[in-house]
């Protein structure tokens, strides 16, 4: 399948102001860890296979994106480099006219084997979860071993990505007592680290037990010294608030979907999902299905699938009234 290569469009507007020009493509819902906050259990998403995104469609649907003013773009999964063919599929976004960031979003583990080969595809930044240093822990969190990961982080560093940051889901009666540890070896390492909120997007888990608030996060990390607000810091296209550690090289953002006020007020994102579903808001349940305008539609299909769910887009995330029982985190990638 070839991709027409057209004029690029000027940056999309949704029906609040906001520019969208930031797309997060889920390659794959399949993942080689299963943390209980994205993946529920007995999840089987992939064994649908052939209703699965082949690299031409992805390819061709980040392409129609980019014509309509996205700019930036995501891998994500389930775990994205399960994908065998995840490198190809990166250079070939890295190729379309238009597209001025490519990053993506791993556990780690199979990182290190590819690392290289993902910067000289074009991946200009790569961001990679790690609730824990602790080892059982982690093996409490993902089922899986944290040593791949470390390998990942060091091959990573080594490769050369522009930025390697950390992501740390906050989770109560697990993972307090990681916080700062993680907020030093992001120092140590050159990695600024995120604290995200946990969100209710798996089911099969007790989430008000779980929930941390972001607030409670940054007491831990003031308890250590003054956070010093960076508010025009550019360590990626997300939500994260950016501050600096007082006498620390530490980096640290914080993401706090259920907590923070006016946390919608500048979302710049569209989400598609490994089976060709378009989703305006990670936490409303609404999606367009745009697979038959990917898989056989025309250019103009095609766009209009993103402009429909551009139009669809709301002022705001439904999470405080979100069940968790629709589509789990690892089938949308974050």
């Amino acid at each position: 399948m070839q991709t027409d290569v057209l004029p690029s469009a000027g940056p999309s507007r949704d029906a609040y102001g906001r520019v969208i020009d930031y797309l997060r493509v889920s390659v794959t819902d399949r993942c080689n860890e299963r943390c209980f906050y994205c993946m529920p259990d007995g999840y089987a998403g992939w064994s649908t296979a052939a209703d699965r995104l082949r690299a031409d469609e992805i390819v061709r649907a980040v392409a129609a994106a980019a014509r309509l003013g996205v700019r930036k773009v995501r891998l994500t999964g389930g775990e994205p480099l399960v994908r065998s063919d995840l490198v190809e599929i990166a250079a070939r976004i890295w190729a379309i006219p238009g597209i001025e960031a490519l990053g993506v979003s791993t556990n780690g583990t199979l990182l290190a084997t590819v690392a290289h080969r993902l910067v000289r595809a074009g991946v200009r930044s790569v961001n990679v979860s790690l609730d824990t240093l602790d080892p059982e822990l982690y093996r409490r969190i993902t089922g899986g071993k944290i040593a791949p990961v470390l390998e990942g982080l060091e091959a990573a560093h080594a490769a050369g990505f522009e930025i390697v940051k950390l992501n740390c889901v906050l989770l109560r009666g697990l993972n307090e007592e990681q916080i700062l540890p993680l907020v030093d070896f992001g120092a140590r390492h050159g990695f600024p680290v995120r604290f995200i909120e946990l969100m209710p997007m798996a089911g099969g888990f007790d989430f008000a037990r779980h929930h941390l608030p972001v607030a409670e996060a940054m007491r831990r990390v003031a308890a250590r010294g003054a956070l010093v607000p960076e508010p025009d810091a550019r360590l990626g296209h997300g939500p994260a608030r950016y501050y600096r550690l007082e006498n620390s090289p530490a980096r640290i953002g914080f993401i706090g979907a259920l907590t923070v006020e006016h946390f919608c007020a500048t979302c710049n994102k569209l989400r598609l999902t490994s089976d060709g579903k378009l989703r305006p808001c990670l936490g409303r349940e609404g999606e367009l299905d745009a697979l038959p305008a990917i898989r056989n539609g025309g250019e103009n299909e095609l766009a209009e699938a993103f402009a429909e769910a551009l139009r669809h887009k709301p002022a705001a995330h439904e999470f405080d009234r979100c069940p968790g029982e629709g589509r789990p985190m690892t089938a949308l990638g974050g």
